[in-house]
């Protein structure tokens, strides 16, 4: 079946996208809802928490994203692999992370991933970057004890900004590492790194 073709960037801040989604509740979309939960932010196609999901049977895998068609070609493709530890949901995870994560039990999310979020490139486009403090805010407060933030991008501007957002928290201890600490990569980074591009990384901890 083709892949589902959708714009590359969508404006967050767009009336269409201020909706407040479901919260999210694990024993509705999980056959072990006890599992640790693995979230990935800005999942695009899913393709990365697809495969960790095959990969690894113990956790359970999130993966929030701001375009619909892209969510239910994602969980069309999970129930087709019948993969009960993975599903993908709508959410604007900008402005409506909160709201999605506010049932979540205390200690089960072990793992955030934020990979290669869109840029924005124009100043006067910066409000619409994914990763604000508020989002932030929401990952420490949700994030179990030595859970861990994977923060990746090939942006170097963008970097410096996500990783500064992280590090105004004081709950958290950055860590920097030079290579993908996951057995399964994005179709962007392997792109970037096919051209021999730099890709900036960082783990922050929860301690």
């Amino acid at each position: 079946m083709p892949r589902v073709r959708v714009h590359q960037h969508v404006n967050p801040l767009a009336p269409f996208f201020r909706f407040k989604p479901a919260a999210v509740e694990l024993e509705k979309i999980f056959t072990d809802p006890e599992r640790p939960l693995f979230l990935d932010i800005g999942c695009a196609r899913g393709r990365f928490v697809l495969q960790m999901a095959e990969a690894d049977r113990t956790q359970n895998y999130l993966g929030v994203e701001i375009r619909e068609p892209l969510v239910a070609e994602g969980n069309r493709i999970a129930a087709e692999k019948n993969l009960t530890n993975l599903h993908y949901e709508f959410a604007n995870a900008m402005i409506a992370l909160d709201r999605l994560l506010e049932k979540l039990p205390a200690g089960i999310l072990e793992t955030v991933a934020i990979q290669f979020p869109d840029p924005w490139f124009k100043k006067k486009h910066a409000k619409r970057r994914m990763v604000n403090r508020e989002l932030v805010a929401t990952i420490v407060e949700h994030l179990a004890p030595r859970g861990r933030v994977f923060v990746q991008t090939d942006i170097e501007f963008l970097a410096a900004e996500m990783f500064e957002l992280f590090r105004e928290r004081e709950e958290l201890r950055e860590r920097v590492i030079d290579d993908n600490p996951f057995p399964v990569k994005t179709e962007r980074e392997k792109a970037v790194e096919e051209k021999n591009l730099p890709v900036y990384r960082r783990i922050f901890e929860k301690l």
